[in-house]
C-alpha cells in the first residue's frame, strides 16, 4: 500500500489494516476486520447474515412486531387467508399465523442454542483427546463416533425421543446426542494435523504437559473449522426439530413451533395453503440463510484459502 493511499484511510481502519499490529488485541481486530470485509463482499453470504439478523430480531423483538397472541383462539376468524390484518393468514383455531411465526422463532432458536452448547464442547473434548493422545483413547473414542454416525440423525432421534418420551427438552437432548459425532471427527483431524506441529513440540520440549498443550495451542486452532461446522449444523438441527414436531415428538401444542404448525395445517393444504406453506416458508428461507452463512464463513475461515493478515 503507498503513502497516499494510506493517508486516505482512517485512523482506526489504518490501525486495524497495519502490517505490524501494535498488540495481540489489535491484532484480533485486525483478523476480525479482514473476515467482515470479506464476508460483506460476497452477496450471497451477505444474504445469509440478513435472514440471521432477522431471525434474531424476530425472536428479541416479537411483542413488538405483532400485536395478536400467538396462543389466542378466534373461532370467528378461523382459515381467513393473507389480508391486510392477518398477513400470513390464520390457522384452524382463528390463530394469526404471523404471530406463531414470529413467536416460533424463539422456540427454534432456543432448540439450536441449547443443542450447539452441548454438542459444540463434547465434540471439542472427544476430537482433541483421540487426535492428541492417539493409541486406544483415539481407536474407542472414534468407533464410538461411528457408531453414532450409522444412523441417520432424524432415525436416531426419533428413536431417541420415544425412549424419553416427547416434548421440547427431550427433543434438545435428543438432537444433541445426534449432531455431535460431525464437530468430534473434524476437531479430530485437525488435532492430528497439528500434534507434531513445531510450535507444539517446542511447548512439550520445555516442560508443558499434554492439558496445557491441548487448551493453549490445539484448541485455539480447532475453533475456526468448528465455528464453521457449528455454523452449517444450525439449518440441520433446525430441519430435524422440525421433522420432530411434525411427527409430535416436539414441541407440544399450542406452541408455536414451526414443524408442528405444518403438522396441523396439512389437513387444510389443499383448500387453505397458507396454514401449512407459511411456516414452511420460514423453515426453508432459515435453513438456506444458515447455509449461505456457513458456506461463505468456511471460505473466509479455511486455512487452505488464507493469505494472512
Amino acid at each position: 500500500m503507498t503513502a497516499t493511499s494510506q493517508e486516505t484511510l482512517t485512523l482506526p481502519e489504518s490501525r486495524l489494516r497495519a502490517a505490524l499490529p501494535e498488540s495481540r488485541l489489535r491484532a484480533g481486530l485486525a483478523r476480525f476486520y479482514r473476515v467482515w470485509k470479506e464476508l460483506a463482499a460476497n452477496p450471497l453470504t451477505l444474504a445469509g447474515m440478513v435472514v440471521i439478523a432477522a431471525l434474531l430480531v424476530m425472536a428479541l423483538a416479537a411483542p413488538g412486531m405483532t400485536s395478536y397472541d400467538p396462543l389466542a383462539q378466534n373461532l370467528s376468524q378461523r382459515l381467513l387467508p393473507p389480508s391486510a390484518d392477518h398477513w400470513c393468514g390464520t390457522d384452524e383455531l382463528g390463530r394469526d399465523i404471523f404471530a406463531r411465526i414470529v413467536y416460533g422463532s424463539r422456540i427454534t432458536l432456543h432448540i439450536v442454542l441449547l443443542v450447539l452448547a452441548v454438542v459444540a464442547p463434547v465434540g471439542l473434548l472427544v476430537g482433541c483427546a483421540a487426535g492428541y493422545l492417539g493409541g486406544w483413547v483415539d481407536a474407542v473414542l472414534m468407533r464410538i463416533t461411528d457408531i453414532f454416525l450409522a444412523f441417520p440423525k432424524l432415525i436416531l432421534a426419533l428413536a431417541l425421543v420415544a425412549a424419553l418420551g416427547p416434548g421440547l427438552d427431550n427433543a434438545v437432548i435428543a438432537i444433541a446426542l445426534t449432531a455431535w459425532p460431525p464437530f468430534a471427527r473434524i476437531v479430530r483431524a485437525r488435532t492430528v494435523s497439528l500434534r507434531e506441529a513445531e510450535f507444539v513440540q517446542a511447548a512439550r520440549l520445555m516442560g508443558a504437559g499434554r492439558g496445557r498443550i491441548i487448551a493453549a495451542h490445539i484448541v485455539p486452532l480447532c475453533l475456526p473449522p468448528l465455528v464453521v461446522r457449528m455454523t452449517l449444523e444450525m439449518s440441520g438441527i433446525i430441519l430435524t426439530a422440525a421433522g420432530l414436531g411434525f411427527l409430535g415428538l416436539g414441541a407440544q401444542p399450542p406452541l408455536p413451533e414451526w414443524g408442528a404448525m405444518i403438522s396441523t395445517g396439512r389437513a387444510f393444504l389443499l383448500d387453505q395453503w397458507w396454514v401449512a406453506t407459511m411456516p414452511g416458508i420460514a423453515i426453508f428461507v432459515v435453513s438456506l440463510g444458515f447455509n449461505l452463512f456457513g458456506d461463505g464463513l468456511r471460505d473466509v475461515l479455511d486455512p487452505k484459502t488464507e493469505t494472512g493478515t
